[in-house]
């Protein structure tokens, strides 16, 4: 999960690691001025339906900066240009993750989320796996050690 937006009105983010079966150019066929060749995968960014979004790396269509480099657009006419310069790296989401002021806080003090620093590189992770043992690695203690065992335990 990467917040994109925590305000007094609630939090706002994308889930990284869900790839879906279908890509940019076959989700947003018909739909987009002028088509659309983006032939990765589109991701599920949480559980809340909403329009299609992009993390990406181009400065001057973004509107939110969520780290140095990586920025958050939602305006379809910027999406369209993001879709047609197609800039390195750039990562496309349908549905998001959200919370109501305070409700992520509330959650946070349960044991039921590990938070990590997110770095720029995370946000365009193409490989689940590999973005969920990065992020443990960098917690560290134990985490770290929980990061560099098998994903399946049979391989131990």
């Amino acid at each position: 999960m990467l917040i994109v937006r925590d305000d007094e009105n609630g939090t706002f983010g994308l889930v990284l690691n869900r790839p879906l079966e279908t890509t940019v150019k076959d989700a947003v066929e018909g739909a987009v001025i002028g088509g659309c060749e983006i032939d990765q995968p589109l991701h599920l960014g949480g559980p809340c339906e909403g329009m299609l979004t992009v993390l990406h790396s181009a400065q001057d269509l973004g509107e939110v900066e969520v780290m140095q480099g990586v920025y958050f657009t939602a305006a379809r006419d910027k999406i369209e240009r993001i879709m047609s310069d197609d800039p390195k790296p750039a990562k496309y989401f349908a549905g998001y993750s959200g919370w109501s002021a305070g409700q992520l806080e509330a959650e946070l003090e349960e044991p039921s989320w590990l938070v990590a620093d997110a770095e720029p590189e995370d946000a365009f992770a193409s490989d689940p796996d590999e973005l969920w043992r990065n992020a443990l690695h960098r917690l560290g203690g134990r985490y770290a050690l929980m990061a560099a065992m098998p994903f399946d335990p049979r391989l131990n």
